[in-house]
């Protein structure tokens, strides 16, 4: 018998004991990273037990009548183990949608885990949303490099990163993300916009996830040039942030890190991530952001947002 229940800051190392040991968990769904900013979101996340042991949690927070999951998270949705099948997903969502609709819930934004993220197939979540109704509401398109399977960089690309390596340009990790942050928002903020995440929230997370977040820079006499934060969910890497200097442009700098981080570091992960090149909820394609990610040889994932109305 699967029971639904909300989740309580005291199960907090069983939350994260379940997503490690998960289908479709990481980084991103830890207690550690998602409570960062507890204090932007009310939370009403979920436990699902049976026979009073986690199978599966359910990252949510709610605003008014409406629960996403989570706000905070570029995706989250049912987070689940080998335990929960497809008729049992069923009945979850089932007591799911009762227990939010208890709570005056008329909906719920459900931002599922693209597949590329999972370590195990987990797709009964879609099942199940389509028998309960829901809709489509929003697609993102991200990029990813099948680190696997043959791909290619382009000539461009191959040029520039020759280019970047005969200047004389190294790369190494950083444990203090202050230069960067300070590069980074200044590339941002010639677009009017700015990080998600403060000087001082990144240094926490750092801290909390040292192994899992990672800054890797190209120098050129100790110059910083390009940086690019790697968020290391094990068998996917993701590129969080990725920023160059004006020298760093001309210099190909960026090209030569992400090459470095591709075919050198993280040359036996499963796949490399680029993230979104949408805008405006994703109606919006940055042709030039995506192609410069297909210029490495990555290709389209989508994240789908979907609206169930209860």
């Amino acid at each position: 018998m699967f029971t639904v229940r909300p989740y309580a800051q005291a199960d907090a190392n069983v939350w994260d004991a379940l997503v490690e040991h998960s289908r479709n968990g990481n980084l991103l769904h830890r207690r550690g990273y998602m409570d960062y900013h507890a204090d932007r979101f009310v939370d009403r996340s979920l436990i699902v037990e049976r026979n009073g042991e986690a199978v599966a949690v359910f990252p949510a927070n709610i605003r008014d009548n409406l629960v996403t999951s989570h706000g905070g998270l570029t995706y989250a949705g049912l987070i689940s183990t080998q335990a929960l099948r497809a008729e049992s997903t069923l009945a979850v969502f089932e007591q799911i949608g009762n227990h939010y609709r208890a709570l005056g819930v008329e909906s719920v934004i459900y931002k599922a885990v693209p597949h590329v993220f999972h370590a195990y197939p987990a797709e009964e979540d879609l099942y199940a949303l389509d028998r309960l109704g829901a809709r489509l509401k929003r697609r993102d398109l991200s990029s990813v490099i099948p680190l696997r399977e043959t791909f290619h960089f382009t000539q461009g690309r191959r040029h520039a990163i020759d280019k970047a390596r005969k200047a004389g340009l190294r790369v190494q990790a950083s444990a203090d993300p202050a230069a960067f942050h300070e590069l980074l928002s200044e590339v941002l903020g010639k677009h009017d916009t700015q990080p998600t995440h403060s000087l001082q929230e990144l240094r926490m997370l750092q801290a909390r996830f040292p192994q899992r977040i990672v800054l890797h820079e190209a120098r050129r006499e100790d110059v910083l040039l390009a940086g690019v934060l790697v968020y290391d969910f094990g068998r996917v890497v993701h590129t969080q942030y990725m920023a160059a200097s004006e020298e760093g442009r001309r210099m190909d700098a960026l090209s030569f890190l992400l090459a470095e981080l591709i075919v050198g570091i993280y040359t036996d992960r499963a796949y490399f991530s680029f993230g979104i090149s949408t805008e405006q909820e994703g109606r919006v394609l940055n042709g030039g952001l995506i192609a410069q990610k297909e210029y490495f040889g990555a290709r389209a994932v989508v994240h789908d947002f979907y609206e169930w109305r209860l």
